[in-house]
């Protein structure tokens, strides 16, 4: 009996301290009842009503499990340091509305009769401000400030150009070299110690490797990344810069990663994170299909800046039309695929002291393979001779009235 009242005792004196804690809420009150909890009542869990206070947790950042994704991750920390934005910009007359008298040339006397007190306005210029005209993306190639990127991008010779890196510094760009036969063109900005980033083989590309894509979106969104698979090779097609200018475009990679307006120049990566192709086109009214030039293309222009300074363009110095089956058997050809030699509205087949003319070559010759590798849909005559550098000698395969010949040709610079 005695044992239950003073449970009961205990008991009661326990709720009026709980009751004490929580109304005064001091640290006083609620210390006196964990030890006197602790000394009357041992049977009770001590965890149970001591007050705990976790420490905030560390932030811990993403770790994907996904070997894939953590490639992709990789390949994108590494590259957006050397991922840049171009901005174009030139001096565009100001336009305002400026008061005119339309009654001027009637005597003075006579003016005051018209107008009624009207205030006339017409538009007039008002000086010129430089102001941004479009932009675009490109990729660093040299420690010390080489910028690759497309043609068309710095196409426009009296604007002014901009290379603005991921870290938010601007830097004025020079256009060292423009390509008078591919879209590429390399910019000068004057700042060492960049990053420039390491170039794959596009020759070993497979359809359905992983692709990822980064530029200036838009003009606007910088170092914007999309993923997504090469859909495509050898791909032909007409380009427009939408101002009347068209471009024809061989060899290319397809590609269904975003490519946006003003991604072009901007790099085309693999999961190794090394440039594979630089982002060019895109099919207006199609959705996920983009293009990109090999990088195997620009390697001569990017060796030819770093050498001479400019880009040195290999010539041959012939026109032709690209053979196929319709062409071939409208012409009653022997073979179906190479380049027949042939004139046009814009000149002679061989042009007069070219490469081509100096090592024999003829009209209505047929040229169907430069060092050994056929000349097909794959392999035009102009993207073979593209892979070679000024000064190389080269052998051509030649069908000339149905009889194999060789020619040996030592290519020039195009100076056209």
């Amino acid at each position: 009996m005695n044992n239950k009242k003073e449970f009961f005792s205990l008991l009661m004196v326990a709720l009026v301290l709980v009751s004490l804690a929580y109304l005064s809420n001091l640290s006083v009150v609620q210390a006196g009842f964990t030890d006197y909890l602790q000394k009357y009542l041992p049977f009770l869990n001590k965890s149970s009503v001591e007050t705990k206070i976790e420490a905030p947790k560390a932030v811990v950042m993403y770790d994907s499990e996904d070997a894939h994704e953590q490639a992709v991750i990789k390949a994108v920390e590494e590259a957006s340091p050397s991922v840049v934005s171009i901005i174009v910009s030139k001096d565009l007359p100001v336009i305002e509305q400026c008061p005119y008298n339309p009654y001027e040339n009637l005597p003075e006397e006579f003016q005051q009769f018209f107008g009624g007190g009207l205030n006339f306005t017409q538009p007039c210029q008002k000086g010129t401000k430089k102001q941004e005209v479009g932009g675009g993306s490109g990729f660093v190639i040299s420690e010390d400030g080489l910028i690759l990127t497309n043609k068309h991008v710095v196409s426009d010779e009296k604007a002014e150009y901009t290379v603005l890196t991921n870290d938010g510094k601007k830097y004025d760009a020079e256009v060292l070299a423009r390509d008078s036969v591919q879209d590429l063109a390399v910019l000068k900005i004057s700042v060492n110690g960049l990053k420039p980033l390491k170039l794959g083989d596009s020759d070993s590309l497979k359809l359905g490797q992983t692709a990822i894509a980064i530029g200036n979106a838009l003009g606007e969104f910088r170092n914007t990344v999309s993923t997504g698979v090469i859909s495509g090779l050898y791909r032909k097609i007409t380009a427009s810069d939408g101002l009347g200018s068209a471009e024809n475009l061989d060899g290319l990679i397809q590609t269904d990663a975003a490519i946006n307006p003003g991604n072009s120049g901007g790099p085309l990566l693999n999961l190794k994170g090394e440039v594979i192709g630089m982002n060019t086109a895109i099919v207006s009214g199609a959705q996920s299909v983009g293009f990109a030039i090999p990088i195997n293309k620009a390697k001569n222009d990017i060796e030819s800046v770093k050498k001479s300074g400019k880009i040195l363009t290999p010539y041959l110095g012939v026109r032709y039309l690209a053979l196929d089956d319709q062409l071939s058997e409208k012409e009653k050809l022997s073979v179906k695929r190479g380049a027949l030699v042939r004139g046009n509205q814009d000149g002679p087949a061989v042009v007069k002291n070219s490469p081509a003319e100096k090592s024999g070559l003829q009209a209505e010759d047929i040229i169907t393979e430069v060092d050994g590798v056929k000349i097909d849909e794959n392999n035009s005559l102009s993207s073979l001779i593209q892979k070679y550098q000024v000064g190389d000698k080269i052998s051509l395969t030649v069908l000339r009235n149905g009889k194999e010949i060789k020619l040996d040709v030592t290519l020039e610079e195009r100076n056209i």
